[in-house]
Parts: structure tokens; sequence; C-alpha cells
């Protein structure tokens, strides 16, 4: 999650309140939209650490609220529930005691019910609030949570899907998605040369967020970088591309790899991408639709960064930095329509030149985490 010094432009006065609230209302409405195809059961569950179970995610979000802007500006404040303080805390250590992010997937009680009556009462003072307060920090952090709700929506997607890939029934995620599964279809051979680059000539440039418009902090300040020139692929690369990759052996052969990536194969066990299965000479995909024939000329998606860095280096390419990234899709029209996949970088996870974290707690939203991870562009599929 990130953390945010910036807003959208919004009205004045009780137009604003009207607007925010409108806002407020689509984003929870969405979230509880996504819930509501799984059971309890499904909502329950945690897959794997790096997890979490749709209920906590359905707290967790409310407790942002409710931490963060009722406990800050409700006159007659009192928490919903006491023990939720720690329950749904996820990484915020000035505001005290956590529950074990490994261990949200054991948390059978409160049940799904009390989690559903949580997020009414919030949702009811929320709505009060906004409309007897018309306050900037108010606005700022009410705004702030309606974007963090809306990466969790990603998440409660993306996680309930890896919780369903481990089900040997292969669930579809609806009922309705399992009737409407793509067909397969091929792609064409592949090399260096079946790639449409597009070219950059570098120099200075300016990356960073500008304008009025909402980001999080970690998008700021805006800065000049000095770029060498490069090239950018001109669409993401396909899972029919990448299937020759692993026909031809890739996870057997240790030069294509990373040392690090090499023991991660290794110690994984891994022959293919997460979500991929052989049926025979048939290669398919679980996703929500449950598992489908795998789609030749659909963009690739969930793989780890061992695995992008060992493809790009199997076509004698390699993966761009975040600032080649976020020039070339700030610049050339043709690559902002690459959005439909998170996109690996090179670049390691650190601050702009520049960065200050937000004083309070809300400052650990984003800045403690820039070490030992590597940098995602682009936008997720869910």
């Amino acid at each position: 999650m990130h953390a945010s010094k910036s807003i959208v432009a919004e009205p004045h006065g009780a137009a604003q309140a009207a607007s925010l609230w409108e806002r407020y209302s689509k984003v929870r409405a969405h979230t509880m939209a996504l819930a509501a195809p799984l059971s309890a059961e499904d909502c329950c569950v945690q897959s794997m650490p790096d997890a979490s179970p749709t209920k906590w995610h359905l707290g967790h979000t409310s407790w942002f609220f409710e931490t963060f802007v009722l406990e800050r500006f409700e006159s007659d404040f009192k928490p919903f529930q006491t023990a939720f303080r720690v329950l749904f805390n996820s990484y915020y250590n000035s505001l005290g005691p956590k529950h074990p992010r490994p261990q949200r997937g054991l948390l059978t009680r409160p049940p799904l019910a009390e989690i559903y009556a949580y997020r009414r009462n919030i949702d009811q003072r929320m709505q009060r609030l906004l409309e007897t307060i018309a306050d900037e920090e108010l606005q700022q952090l009410v705004i702030l949570g309606l974007n963090h709700e809306q990466q969790h929506q990603e998440l409660i997607l993306t996680d309930i899907k890896h919780l369903l890939a481990q089900n040997p029934l292969h669930p579809a995620y609806t009922a309705e998605a399992a009737t409407s599964a793509p067909s397969a279809q091929t792609e064409t051979t592949l090399s260096i040369a079946h790639y449409s680059w597009h070219q950059f000539s570098g120099g200075v440039v300016e990356i960073g967020h500008a304008g009025d418009g909402f980001c999080f902090d970690n998008e700021t300040p805006r800065h000049s970088v000095y770029l060498q020139p490069y090239q950018l692929a001109a669409a993401l690369v396909t899972n029919g591309e990448y299937l020759q990759f692993v026909e031809a052996g890739a996870y057997t052969r240790p030069g294509l790899w990373l040392s690090e990536g090499w023991d991660w194969v290794v110690a994984n066990q891994r022959t293919q991408p997460l979500y991929w299965h052989k049926d025979g000479e048939h290669w398919q995909e679980f996703t929500l639709d449950g598992m489908v024939p795998l789609v030749g000329n659909a963009p690739l998606r969930h793989i780890s960064y061992y695995e992008a860095e060992a493809y790009a280096r199997w076509i004698n390419a390699r993966l761009p930095t975040e600032a080649e990234w976020e020039h070339a899709a700030a610049t050339h029209e043709l690559l902002q329509g690459q959005d439909t996949a998170w996109q690996w970088t090179q670049s390691s996870y650190a601050p702009y030149p520049g960065y200050q974290a937000a004083a309070g707690a809300i400052g650990e939203y984003n800045g403690k985490f820039m070490v030992n991870q590597y940098v995602l562009r682009g936008g997720s599929s869910a």
C-alpha cells in the first residue's frame, strides 16, 4: 500500500461533502460486490503468508477509516470493537500491536456477519461526518482511504485467485464466469526481430507526479534524471511468446537466470508460470473464470521478477528501468494502453530524491518499505 500528499481537486462546501460521500459510497459498495460471490469459507482462508483472507480485507479497509478519520474527527468517537484495533492493523507500528500477517487465516472469529456489521457501522458514521464537517485534512484522509480501499479491491481478487487455484476442483470465482471462458489461440514463432520497438533518444527528462490530481507520496517529488538512448517494446509479452521460452527448456538452463532466480526455480521446482498447467499436449491457465485453455495472444501475467528477467535475457533484451518506463509511458501515446498488467522493471524500490514521508502513523504507509523490493509499473488486470 502507498501514501499521498496531494488530492483530487474537489468542489467546496456542501457540494464538496456530497461529492465525496457519493465517491465514498461507490468505492465501498464495489468492495462488497467483489465479496458477494464468495462463501463464508472462501472469505476466511489464507492460502499463503503473503495473501490475506477476503474477510480481513473487508475489516482492514473499514479499520483504516475508523482509525485515521473517525478517531481523528468524530467528537464522540468510540471504537466499534476494541479488539479490532489489533486484528485489522496491517503494519502501523506506531499504533500498537498487530495480529501476525501469516496468521490472518486463523481468524475464524469474529464471524463474517460481524465484519459486515462493522462496515455498515463505519459507513453510517462516515456519512454523518462528511455531512457535518468540511475540513481539508479530513478530505485528504478520506481520498487517501478510498485509493487505499481500491488497492485492496485488487488484492481481494488476486488473493482469492491464488486461494481457488489450490483447490483441485479448479473452481471459478463466480458460477457465471465458467460459462464465458475464452478459447485457446496460438502464437507465431519468436525472435528478437519479432518485436516492434519504440526508440527514445534519452537525455535529461522529468519524472514523478505532475498535476493537481491524486498521487501517492512515493510518486513525488518530480525531478530530473538522465537517460541513455533506449528502446521499449511496443506491446506486452504474450502467453504464446513466453510459452516458447518454457518449451525451449528455459527452466532447466541455469545460464539464463540470476543466481538467486535459479535458486528460486530449484527450491520451488518451477517448470512454468504459477497458474499454467499442461493437460496432455494442451496448455491451460487457471483464471478467475476457472481453468481455461491458454490464450496465446493474451498478455502474460503472474510471473515473478526472476522469470521476467530470465525471459528478457533469453531474447537478448533487458527489463527497463523505472525512469525509462515512466518517461516512455508519459511521452508515447502508443505505450499508454499498456496498463493491462503490472510490469517489472529492473529498478530497486527507493525514494525519489527529496522524498519525505508524512508525519505521524500515516507516514508508515510507504517509506519504510523502500528496501529489498523491485518496482512494478503499469496497472493490474484486476
